[in-house]
């Protein structure tokens, strides 16, 4: 499956193989190209409760109807890269406003 930058994906975590893996919400990142089509490979960031404790550069989500979320979640700045064969389907993607917010939070991390 190829994911777009700001799809909204479910993945197996933990990553390896396990029997006690949990399906989770994760975010594209990376942009379509080279890396995303080429490699079969995403950068994507977690998604989880915004009820778990904060971390630094976390990004509130307000659509969450768009991306496919049915609670109150967060973009934590947590970046990782999957293999496209582990995504298990795409369930919505980032409001335009939510896409700003993530791109900032990363410019932060970044330093740009």
């Amino acid at each position: 499956m190829i994911c777009k930058q700001f799809d909204v994906v479910v993945v197996p975590f933990p990553f390896v193989d396990s029997a006690k893996q949990k399906r989770r919400p994760a975010l594209v990142l990376s942009e379509n190209g080279a890396f995303n089509d080429r490699i079969g490979h995403s950068v994507m960031a977690v998604i989880t409760s915004d009820k778990n404790a904060p971390w630094p550069l976390d990004v509130p989500l307000i659509n969450l109807d768009q991306a496919g979320l049915s609670a109150a979640s967060v973009v934590r700045m947590k970046l990782f890269t999957l293999d496209h064969r582990f995504v298990m389907n795409v369930i919505g993607s980032l409001s335009p406003a939510d896409q700003k917010a993530v791109q900032q939070s990363l410019r932060t991390l970044t330093n740009r």
